[in-house]
């Protein structure tokens, strides 16, 4: 494995543990009120809320990480997530009381901040002319903490305890940073990518492409981690309505969230055959319909109709990274990504309250599936707006064309 093959790796490791830690909360929660409602409360909703500052500042924080990284270097900020991301999860696990639960995951979200637009960077730089291939494998790693995030925290909060769920993936958080650290902090991603000039793509097309995915990156942000954080909720109460049963909801949960990984992997392969927008609107398509049916069923055709929205929005997910790789130069994707992803983690952080208020108000989820819903026709519109361009697969196309017209 080269140094390029090694960076690539650290970037997709930095990825699991940074959808795993933001979703620890929403499964432990189903432990912390049997094991520890004398401290944490006995109520869902609330102590899912706790969880509102970790979000915003993983938002917010993202929007300065392309400065700081001309300032830094763009492999010290990724060794700061590692490390600083597991010390949060330990701090969060060790927390006597709700509020320093809180402090620790505001700690853990403030430098989870760095992974998108610095990994990000680091992957599509190194990744050549196969951008989707590559967006969609860091993908699957990004989906296989979230789907992994409520099956072991299950599995370890019913055997070791709440606590242990945010400590033990910490250490080995930790660990990864010392291993990374160890493996030397060159960005051979950066000298890569400099090696092949970036076309020069007409700017009002430019113009069309970035309001676009800054525009879905809020959408789908709202919507992503909205669903994420309620598959655990809504497999206990359509599937597993027992508090014995917590280790079912989790592997449960698993089940639906790994289809989209299977999904991205997939679209990634797609992308680099297909323009964007071909690819992006049959996943805009399905996600809103998907949402409405979930809301009147029951049983197990739950897992097959959730299964479905989970593909749908991680699809999104890997096409909107491809967007800036396809449509910015590399000098200022860092810049942009810091901008998309705060601007979409701004939208993520909503979530969290929403989902948790909503469903104290309602006390089910049907409420909170048709919010997700309403947000998800804008992702359709979105898809809709996006410029359709075979010079995406033919960047040397992009110096013959003309602004592009209305579509």
């Amino acid at each position: 494995m080269d140094a390029a093959a090694r960076q690539i790796a650290f970037v997709n490791i930095a990825h699991v543990f940074t959808h795993y830690g933001l979703l620890i909360l929403a499964t432990a929660v189903l432990a912390m009120v049997v094991q520890d409602g004398a401290t944490f409360g006995t109520v869902y909703g609330p102590i899912l809320a706790l969880g509102t500052g970790m979000f915003v500042i993983y938002g917010l924080g993202s929007l300065p990480q392309g400065w700081i990284a001309e300032r830094v270097g763009r492999p010290a900020l990724l060794l700061a997530f590692f490390l600083g991301t597991g010390t949060g999860m330990v701090a969060a696990g060790l927390a006597p009381g709700p509020w320093t639960l809180a402090a620790g995951m505001f700690v853990y979200g403030a430098f989870s901040a760095i992974y998108h637009p610095i990994g990000t960077a680091m992957l599509v730089d190194a990744a050549g002319e196969r951008v989707g291939a590559a967006v969609g494998v860091n993908g699957v790693f990004g989906n296989l903490g979230v789907a992994l995030a409520p099956v072991v925290t299950a599995a370890i909060a019913a055997g070791m305890g709440w606590r242990f769920a945010f400590i033990v993936p910490g250490v080995l958080c930790i660990a990864a940073g010392i291993a990374y650290w160890r493996n030397g902090l060159t960005d051979v991603a950066r000298a890569k990518a400099a090696s092949k000039p970036f076309p020069a793509i007409p700017p009002a097309i430019v113009r069309r492409a970035v309001i676009s995915l800054l525009a879905i990156a809020t959408a789908s942000g709202f919507v992503f981690n909205g669903f994420t954080l309620l598959i655990p909720k809504l497999m206990e109460e359509r599937l597993a309505n027992s508090p014995d049963l917590l280790p079912v909801v989790g592997a449960l949960a698993f089940l639906v969230t790994i289809c989209g990984g299977l999904t991205q992997f997939t679209v990634g392969r797609l992308i680099d055959r297909h323009t964007l927008k071909r690819v992006f609107m049959p996943l805009a398509l399905v996600q809103m319909p998907a949402l409405l049916v979930l809301t009147q069923l029951a049983g197990w055709p739950v897992l097959v109709v959730a299964g479905l929205v989970c593909a749908s929005v991680f699809g999104v997910v890997t096409v909107n990274e491809t967007m800036t790789a396809r449509y910015v130069a590399p000098a200022l994707r860092a810049k942009l990504y810091s901008i998309r992803f705060s601007v979409g983690f701004l939208g993520a952080a909503l979530a969290s309250p929403v989902v948790g208020l909503l469903h104290e108000a309602t006390g089910a989820v049907t409420a909170v599936l048709v919010v997700l819903a309403a947000f998800s026709a804008i992702t359709l519109i979105c898809a809709l707006f996006f410029p359709n361009r075979e010079e995406e697969l033919k960047p040397e196309l992009w110096t013959k064309a003309a602004p592009a017209p209305a579509e």
